[in-house]
């Protein structure tokens, strides 16, 4: 099994990159290999609703990793998001990413556990953290938790690391996926069939 994780930071191994090697290091216990890719710290174009991913199922934009993270996720079994905390909610960059990532596409993702994961200084982190799971709830993905909202606090990696409470809560989140691969994979062998979803209805307010 395969997790892919990916750090929405401009920093490579920051903060945000401390806790996301705290989940993989607990998912690695468990013999699942997991992947930290980092989008980079360079500007990430917004989607623009161009509506061409609908055929391709790529975005047209080529010049970051939102195509290939495309890719790797249909080939993982899990998505562990993380993201520093600007202003009380994500950086610009990851939700820039993954609109691009998710829209029109995401029904290649249903049905794989994904959680996400904060690292914020002071305050901030839970409106962060409610901002990245709706990219999950939206796709039919399955929200991993933890023993508390999954963030950390510190300004440093080192601080990180002195957020016992923090570095603990990414371990229990790395055992929870874990059980919930498992426990997916033994459904699967059992002949638990995935759930099958409805024609999909759109209603409009102003109906």
């Amino acid at each position: 099994m395969k997790v892919l994780l990916i750090n929405g930071s401009p920093h490579a191994a920051g903060c945000t990159f401390t806790a996301l090697g705290e989940v993989a290091s607990q998912l690695g216990k468990h013999g699942i290999e997991t992947r930290i890719l980092h989008i980079g710290n360079k500007p990430v174009q917004d989607c623009t609703a161009c509506g061409a991913c609908a055929k391709s199922g790529y975005c047209v934009f080529k010049g970051d990793s939102v195509n290939e993270c495309i890719d790797l996720l249909k080939d993982s079994d899990g998505l562990v998001v993380g993201s520093p905390v600007y202003f009380a909610g994500p950086s610009g960059q990851i939700t820039s990413f993954l609109d691009r990532m998710f829209f029109m596409k995401s029904g290649a993702y249903a049905n794989k556990p994904a959680a996400a994961v904060v690292s914020c200084r002071r305050g901030g982190a839970s409106a962060s953290f409610d901002r990245l799971n709706k990219y999950f709830t939206i796709a039919r993905m399955p929200v991993v938790s933890s023993q508390y909202w999954n963030s950390v606090h510190g300004n440093t990696p080192d601080e990180v690391r002195q957020d016992l409470e923090g570095v603990q809560t990414m371990r229990t989140l790395g055992d929870n996926m874990a059980w919930m691969l498992a426990s997916i994979a033994a459904g699967r062998s059992a002949g638990v069939p995935l759930p099958v979803p409805e024609k999909r209805l759109q209603t409009n307010f102003i109906r």
